[in-house]
């Protein structure tokens, strides 16, 4: 009578070993090839086709080379950032990132609404989380790194009003409609706009479309054929300008005011399409998110701030060589 039993719990012991084995493999038993502890870091951009994003895994791996010494540990960074966006696969692969069990998760919201749930799981589990770019308010992440959305798009606005010559008429290039941080730039862009009342903007409002750049440039390149009266463009993230030739007007016809200064945006400023350039710290996103992340892990430090706000950066031509410098060196690898 006791022979079921016993098989059942042989059974579930064989099972119980033979998943700790398996996750001791995944994770290399918690030990680098020297014998140190091995941390790893689950990362989760938006996707893997926008340059800014690459920035930031680069930030990330780099993040993991410098840091090991800082803390005396060896350090992994598993990416499993969706190739195109996608907020399902981002929560998806956080819940497949805690299953693994990975010390920590980096991750920019597509839709913080999908991923909070998500995120709200790994904390439960013991995995802190990070967000970077476009944050999850709502979830229990513990800290947040990135732009301060409001300001910046108020900050295009500004800027757009003064190569504007405070008159004309504006539309805002406003990527995916569901992504908080941008919803928070185009308000930010709005609200700076009644400063300025020799400037409307067009009646059909915001401009949304799909973030990749050929997608970007083929939707403003529509919008501004059907409304050849827009004289000014608020690109609060920077898609078309990653493409060549996605400007479709002589060089100051349309002034155009951008977020993010990437080396494939830089020509524009160069043939004078673009009047200046707001950089977000993308390479930062990946490098300074990591670092909390092993403060959290191994010190169990987090930052003063529930969000960490990087100032953004104007580049425009008189500083484009400067700036080039720095993507030299933060993608050199």
């Amino acid at each position: 009578m006791w022979l079921p039993f016993v098989e059942e719990l042989m059974r579930l012991l064989f099972t119980a070993v033979a998943l700790a084995l398996l996750s001791c493999l995944v994770m290399s038993c918690g030990r680098g090839p020297e014998g140190k502890r091995k941390i790893v870091i689950g990362m989760v951009a938006k996707s893997q086709t926008n340059p800014v994003f690459q920035a930031a895994h680069a930030g990330a791996r780099d993040a993991a080379k410098e840091l090991a010494a800082k803390y005396n540990v060896d350090i992994e960074v598993n990416i499993q950032t969706p190739v195109d966006e996608n907020a399902q696969k981002q929560a998806e692969a956080v819940e497949a990132l805690t299953r693994l069990g990975v010390h920590g998760i980096t991750v920019s919201c597509s839709e913080a609404g999908t991923l909070t749930p998500a995120i709200d799981g790994a904390v439960a589990k013991g995995v802190p989380v990070v967000c970077f770019d476009s944050d999850a308010p709502a979830s229990k992440r513990f800290a947040y790194y990135g732009t301060d959305d409001a300001t910046c798009g108020k900050l295009v606005m500004q800027e757009l009003a003064k190569a504007m010559g405070e008159k004309g008429t504006i539309a805002i290039l406003a990527g995916n409609q569901a992504a908080p941080n941008l919803q928070a730039r185009a308000k930010g862009v709005r609200d700076e706009l009644v400063n300025h009342p020799g400037i409307k903007e067009i009646a059909t409002g915001a401009v949304y479309h799909e973030e990749t750049p050929e997608k970007a440039a083929e939707k403003l390149q529509d919008v501004q054929r059907n409304n050849p009266g827009i004289t000014g463009w608020a690109l609060i993230g920077g898609w078309p300008l990653f493409t060549k030739d996605a400007l479709p007007w002589k060089a100051g016809e349309v002034k155009v005011v951008s977020v993010d200064a990437l080396p494939a945006q830089l020509p524009y400023l160069a043939s004078g399409h673009v009047e200046c350039l707001l950089a977000q710290d993308c390479y930062g996103w990946g490098y300074r998110t990591v670092d909390m992340l092993l403060a959290k892990i191994l010190l169990n430090e987090q930052p003063k701030e529930l969000k960490v706000i990087d100032p953004l950066t104007k580049v425009t031509k008189d500083n484009t060589a400067e700036w080039s410098k720095k993507w030299t060196k933060w993608l050199a690898k």
